[in-house]
């Protein structure tokens, strides 16, 4: 079986306490595609210390706070990418100007006017960049053990930055998988 079978879009991609790579350290990273010619997601949990206002002003004032560029990820940082969760009861099939990905999550058409479609969300979060592997690189990493594989909530995309997402993630998994999230961030301080 492929060590990527359980990639689908809305998984999480959590990193590893063994993966040490400054893109992905500690990372959460949401699965927007998966298929034969390669994966992609957005890292969830990197705000920048740009404002959203400040590259798309029309969107600004509508992002979830913190009202941050999220780092997506380290391919393409020019390129912005939008995920929204959508309100309870609105279907994303029929919601002009987004893509499902998974359940409410869609991704947004940063071109679309958002005054139509910021009473339909709860959240909307904006990433410059994101995180790409091409056909079987990533089930290399995943068996290699860079990273797992879980269930994805459609909060997860909205969690405010102070929130130790990484962990989060890990502890509402079954054990032992649970543990890992107790693995310190620098082993020397242990």
């Amino acid at each position: 079986m492929r060590p990527d079978r359980d990639v689908e879009p809305g998984s999480l991609l959590v990193a590893s306490p063994k993966l040490l790579d400054s893109n992905f350290r500690r990372t959460v990273v949401y699965v927007i595609d998966h298929r034969g010619a390669g994966t992609l997601g957005v890292v969830l949990n990197r705000p920048s210390e740009v404002a959203v206002h400040d590259v798309l002003p029309a969107w600004g004032p509508y992002v979830s706070r913190p009202q941050a560029v999220f780092v997506g990820g380290p391919v393409d940082q020019k390129t912005a990418l939008c995920l929204a969760a959508l309100n309870t009861g609105e279907d994303v099939g029929s919601t002009d100007g987004v893509i499902a990905v998974r359940g409410p999550v869609a991704m947004v058409d940063l071109d679309s006017d958002p005054e139509s479609l910021v009473p339909k969300v709860r959240g909307l979060r904006v990433f410059a960049g994101y995180a790409g592997w091409d056909v079987d690189q990533l089930a290399g990493e995943i068996e290699r053990g860079d990273w797992y594989v879980v269930a994805g909530l459609p909060g997860d995309v909205l969690t405010p930055p102070g929130v130790d997402l990484w962990g989060r993630v890990l502890r509402r998994q079954g054990m032992p998988l649970a543990l890992q999230a107790s693995h310190p961030g620098d082993v020397l301080r242990n």
